[in-house]
């Protein structure tokens, strides 16, 4: 993102990445390759692909193809925080764990346990729990043992449609899912190792109308965002020490880029007047949900 003369900012094209044979759903920058930035995509048609950039001429190059594990479409990607381990969210119903073993990627793990498509999957801040969320309503925690072992903590159920994504807060253990059924819950531990839901932000409380696609902290994560099949972004301010969140959109700071069938782009910021709206829109981009 470059600086324009009158102070607007622009985001130019440095190159295109070809080499997936269906629509890409995913991506996830691997967070410990600063030197040498590395990251994921994943498709429909089955693989993942990963990423990296080569220091000299700073131009990316596929490092490997993760295939011959999933049968159907995988739909999510994320690196563990210490960026070893990759989880792979697929529509067959599996979760699988890579590992970066001697320069060659390998599935050290297969979690399994929902009816259906898996939608999605997040690590927690310490790396200690995977979250997955499934078309069949329920999101399961999963607890990350020695040896590449994964045991299901908890299978969480309050959702009454598909789950499309699951958050971990970037700092806590709370966990955050957003659903087909309009809503957003927030999940916590109560301190005796069972799980519940501690919120539902739905349209009574300012919540959305319609589908909640996805969601997104900031760093300090006392902001969200989220959006939804309503047409619009919602921000909330959180107040996670107390596993409550407000009911009010709260003043942010910083951008916040969303993309939408609108086949457009729109940068959001806020400057002491109040909300400021900036946006650019590119054609000919399609967006699925």
């Amino acid at each position: 993102m470059d600086l324009h003369d009158d102070g607007n900012m622009i985001l130019k094209e440095i190159q295109t990445l070809e080499g997936h044979t269906d629509r890409v759903w995913s991506l996830a920058w691997n967070p410990a390759t600063a030197t040498s930035p590395v990251f994921a995509s994943c498709s429909g048609d089955k693989t993942v692909r990963i990423w990296e950039q080569t220091p000299s001429t700073r131009l990316w190059h596929c490092k490997a193809v993760l295939e011959e594990t999933h049968t159907r479409t995988v739909r999510s990607c994320a690196w563990s925080p210490s960026g070893k381990l990759l989880a792979t969210a697929s529509f067959d119903a599996t979760t699988s764990i890579w590992e970066n073993i001697s320069g060659d990627f390998e599935c050290v793990s297969t979690l399994e346990g929902h009816e259906n498509e898996v939608k999605s999957v997040s690590w927690n801040a310490s790396g200690s729990f995977l979250a997955t969320c499934s078309r069949d309503k329920t999101v399961w925690i999963w607890e990350v043992m020695p040896g590449n072992e994964f045991e299901c903590a908890s299978v969480l159920q309050g959702h009454t449609q598909d789950v499309k994504m699951v958050k971990w807060h970037p700092t806590m253990d709370v966990l955050f899912s957003c659903s087909y059924d309009n809503t957003v819950k927030v999940w916590a531990e109560d301190g005796t190792g069972d799980w519940h839901c501690v919120q539902t932000l739905g349209e009574s409380n300012n919540g959305h109308s319609s589908t909640v696609w996805a969601l997104s902290f900031n760093a300090e994560g006392d902001r969200m965002v989220t959006c939804s099949d309503d047409l619009t972004l919602k921000i909330w301010e959180t107040d996670v020490g107390r596993m409550v969140l407000g009911d009010d959109h709260a003043p942010w700071e910083g951008i916040i880029a969303s993309g939408a069938a609108d086949d457009g782009l729109r940068f959001f910021l806020e400057n002491k007047d109040g909300l400021h709206v900036k946006y650019v829109d590119i054609n000919n981009i399609t967006m699925y949900g």
